[in-house]
């Protein structure tokens, strides 16, 4: 059955991938009117994100994020699709660092974690291995269908990033730092952890939540630099990259002193343009289940 949707959607997702950009920006408008207007793509998850994390704006203000945020996501995930047939010299035009200088002085030195959050468009994140001279790896959560998953690992590796899931992250690091290989890590690190598996509590947008720690134990641990990267929707297909540094010694920093920057810097990057970050995501549904030691 995986085979047969692969085969069935594949085609499909090539031809939307070599369409010309004023097509393929018609086609996201197409998509937008479906998946909002006619199927209501966890709308109710949305308007609930949206009034948890900005319960001072007014029920009109709100929908005009909501609507500005589908048109967004609809973008952003072609946009993905765009990439299997996107030039090196392409993606330099549409997706541009400021100061890529920063991480290639720092790179010299040691290794590097780059979180980043859910916003604008994190998928060409993977082009700053145009740029570096450390090998350059990129955390991924598998997909369950195994040719998609193939399909993602090519789609992310066609700059010569090395694709690594979530489990494999602390090794591979602690091996290549046993080795003497610097090695820079990208990974989106807003994500909701399991509560279970939370061992940090602080509040997101107003409300109190699970958050994942990995990069600061990691950070702290092997004395790796972190490194923000920030990213704007400049216009329509066009985005533009910021390195914002966190620390250049994790072994320096106090306990969780990463893990609030890197939230303080995210919730920062929402509330300049709301509309840009991932609100299907259920990044409260925990916020009901705090500890008595969180509260």
């Amino acid at each position: 059955m995986q085979l047969f949707v692969f085969i069935l959607v594949y085609p499909i997702i090539w031809c939307i991938s070599i369409l010309p950009h004023n097509l393929f920006y018609g086609f996201s408008d197409v998509v937008y009117f479906l998946v909002y207007r006619v199927f209501g793509y966890r709308r109710n998850v949305v308007g609930q994100n949206l009034k948890l994390a900005f319960p001072e704006k007014s029920e009109t203000e709100l929908k005009t994020i909501e609507k500005k945020f589908y048109k967004h996501m609809c973008d952003m995930f072609l946009e993905m699709v765009k990439t299997m047939n996107l030039s090196k010299e392409e993606v330099k035009k549409r997706y541009r660092i400021i100061n890529v200088d920063l991480i290639q002085k720092i790179e010299k030195q040691k290794s590097i974690l780059i979180p980043c959050s859910h916003y604008a468009n994190w998928e060409w994140n993977v082009s700053l291995n145009l740029y570096i001279k450390s090998k350059g790896y990129a955390v991924y959560q598998k997909i369950a269908n195994k040719y998609f998953d193939k399909l993602a690992k090519k789609l992310r590796s066609r700059w010569n990033t090395t694709l690594i899931t979530t489990h494999e992250t602390v090794k591979t690091v602690i091996r290549n730092e046993k080795n003497g290989t610097k090695g820079i890590y990208g990974m989106v690190s807003d994500q909701s952890p399991m509560v279970e598996h939370a061992h940090y509590w602080d509040k997101f947008m107003g409300v109190t939540v699970p958050i994942y720690i990995g990069t600061e134990t990691l950070a702290r641990k092997l004395d790796l630099a972190v490194v923000f990267l920030k990213v704007s929707k400049v216009k329509r297909g066009y985005y533009q990259a910021e390195f914002i540094p966190i620390t250049l010694s994790g072994k320096e920093t106090e306990p969780y002193e990463i893990t609030k920057k890197f939230i303080s810097l995210t919730e920062q990057q929402i509330r300049e343009r709301p509309e840009h970050y991932l609100w299907t995501h259920k990044r409260w549904k925990h916020r009901d289940k705090v500890p008595e030691t969180f509260k």
